[in-house]
């Protein structure tokens, strides 16, 4: 295909797979007698961040459900013939989205009374499953301790019409990636659940890989019902970890940002290098211009030094990014020319979560913030 600016970003379909497995294999292993193993949703909202959701559909065929947010989302993975639930993870937005709730047979989260009364109000020709949302701490979505027993009673008495048939419980949790960070969340869900019949779905990602017992725990109402976990992050190899890496769980990457050096300065020692001299020469320097800027999704505020990947080696951002290009040191690199690639983050280059952590963001960012200007490719291995 014809490419007139040398920036591409790469989708590993192979590494997606490998991911998914990797976390199944992960948080399904040494299971007593007392746990199961857990059900998979993938996440794949902000278009399976920034991968597409057709690669999504296709790398996560082994998952047991999707779960995303946008309805244009949903109805793509079902364009593209996937079968298996899927999970609405802010719930549904006005009454009249129930008609897409029924058409695409999907399974919303409910986490508002007026959403329960929307229930009430549709004619269904089946009934749906619904995922009842608590708030333990996170602020966002879901019912409070003092409604939520109300909330599940309303949605009981839409059982009894037909309108519901499962409901799960669920919760997110603000703190997972911290040790001790589900222990008072999940006391509290646990107050409010445990006399109630139903399965459960509780993990994110951080929660998946540091408290994976959590994921494994079978409720003693669920009847049978396997957990449901919600890994995101770690399924594109990057980790929600500050403290542990992708590659320690050994996850990988899945999306390579590269591009090329489009010219050479040779510049002199003292001389200020980019806008605002951010960066001046402590020695003659042979400086490369790369085809990346913060307009395709790099971070502008990645500051001097932050590791960039050429020819297997890592050399380093020197000066302020720009919109459509970046500078590099290359003094101790003189077979690089014009032409040769360059990997920002991903496959032969440096992680993104080291890109993200050096620019004071995190890899989700930098992975659904890939500009839609920079051309897209799926590589099969």
């Amino acid at each position: 295909d014809h490419m007139p600016r040398p920036i591409l970003a790469t989708i590993h379909l192979e590494a997606l797979k490998h991911n998914l497995v990797n976390v199944r294999r992960y948080i399904s292993a040494n299971l007593s007698l007392h746990e199961t193993a857990p059900s998979i949703w993938a996440v794949i909202k902000a278009n399976a961040y920034g991968h597409g959701i057709e690669n999504a559909v296709l790398a996560f065929a082994q998952a047991d459900g999707l779960a995303m947010l946008d309805f244009d989302e949903a109805a793509r993975c079902r364009a593209v013939g996937w079968c298996k639930p899927l999970l609405m993870l802010e719930g549904f937005f006005q009454a009249a989205d129930l008609h897409e709730v029924e058409r695409l047979t999907l399974t919303p989260v409910v986490h508002r009374f007026d959403q329960i009364q929307w229930l009430g109000q549709h004619m269904f020709f089946q009934p749906i499953d619904v995922y009842l949302k608590s708030n333990t701490g996170m602020q966002r979505l879901g019912f409070v301790a003092a409604d939520y027993a109300l909330a599940f009673k309303q949605l009981q008495a839409l059982q009894a019409a037909g309108k519901v048939r499962h409901i799960t419980h669920m919760t997110h949790f603000a703190c997972a990636d911290e040790p001790d960070g589900t222990n008072l969340p999940l006391r509290e869900f646990d107050n409010v659940t445990s006399h109630l019949p139903g399965g459960e779905s509780i993990c994110n990602s951080a929660a998946s890989l540091r408290h994976c017992s959590l994921a494994k725990r079978l409720r003693p109402r669920a009847e049978g019902t396997p957990n449901w976990v919600r890994p995101g992050i770690c399924l594109y190899g990057s980790s929600p970890f500050s403290d542990l890496t992708a590659a320690s769980f050994s996850l990988k990457p899945t999306l390579t940002l590269s591009a090329e050096v489009i010219a050479i300065q040779q510049v002199k020692q003292g001389l200020g290098v980019g806008y605002g001299h951010r960066f001046i020469a402590p020695r003659d320097m042979r400086i490369g211009i790369v085809s990346c800027g913060y307009a395709d999704g790099y971070p502008r505020h990645a500051p001097d030094f932050t590791p960039v990947g050429v020819q297997g080696q890592l050399t380093d951002l020197v000066g302020r990014v720009s919109m459509d290009m970046l500078t590099i040191d290359l003094t101790d690199l003189p077979s690089v020319q014009v032409g040769t690639p360059v990997v920002l983050w991903g496959q032969n280059g440096p992680s993104v979560d080291t890109v993200a952590q050096q620019a004071g963001t995190i890899g989700y960012e930098l992975l659904c913030a890939v500009a839609p200007r920079v051309k897209h490719q799926v590589s099969h291995v």
